[in-house]
Parts: C-alpha cells; structure tokens; sequence
C-alpha cells in the first residue's frame, strides 16, 4: 500500500493540493460508523474516499476527519471486514445538492437534530 500519512500530515499536505478537503458539512451529522474490532487494516477505505476521511495507524483504520465525510459510501462498500457504515445518500451533502440542483432549500434525513439543514 505504500507509506500511509498520519491525519497530521495528510491534513497538512492534501490541504493544499485537493480542493475537495475543502468542503464542510454540518458538524456532527454523519451517518459514518467505523468498528475498530472488525477492521482488519488493508487501508481501502483511505484509498477510497474521495476526501480523505481515513488514515491507516497501527494496523487499523482511523477516521481523520469524520465531518468531511460526504456519505458516498465507497469506503463501507470496498470494505473487506465490514468494518464501516454509512446511510448513503440521505445525510446532509446529499440533501444540499438535491437542494441545488431543484433550485429548493437542503433537506436532509437529519430532522431530529436541531442543528441541522
């Protein structure tokens, strides 16, 4: 797999080469799960995610940066193990751009939080 970055250096790095690692969701709404107990370390989910949401430390996945998680579900579908979960497709990234392209107000499966869209 190559040399696996920390979530320090990943965040110091990739800050400025992906414009992806920009983009914010609402803070604490995401449906990702990781049980360490199941992983198994192979590292698909940082190859995976379009966002860097994961690094690989001591044999088992970490989540870097659980809020930048856009709730594709590519790191729970190439997962060996089943190790992660995600309800894609109904968080609040998908309610944003459902949003923008009806030309409508986010709506999102996050209602119970009052913080949310």
């Amino acid at each position: 797999m190559g040399s696996r970055k920390t979530c320090l250096d990943k965040a110091a790095s990739s800050a400025k080469e992906n414009v992806m690692l920009k983009l914010r969701y609402l803070p604490g709404v995401v449906t990702l799960e990781l049980d360490v107990g199941k992983c198994v370390g192979c590292g698909m989910c940082a190859v995976v995610c379009p966002h860097e949401v994961f690094t690989v430390a001591d044999g088992k996945a970490v989540l870097c940066d659980r809020d930048a998680c856009m709730e594709c579900g590519a790191c729970a579908r190439n997962c060996p193990a089943e190790a992660l979960s995600v309800r894609a497709g109904v968080g609040c990234a998908t309610g944003v751009l459902i949003g923008m392209l009806r030309g409508a107000a986010p709506a999102c499966d996050c209602s119970q939080n009052k913080d949310c869209c």
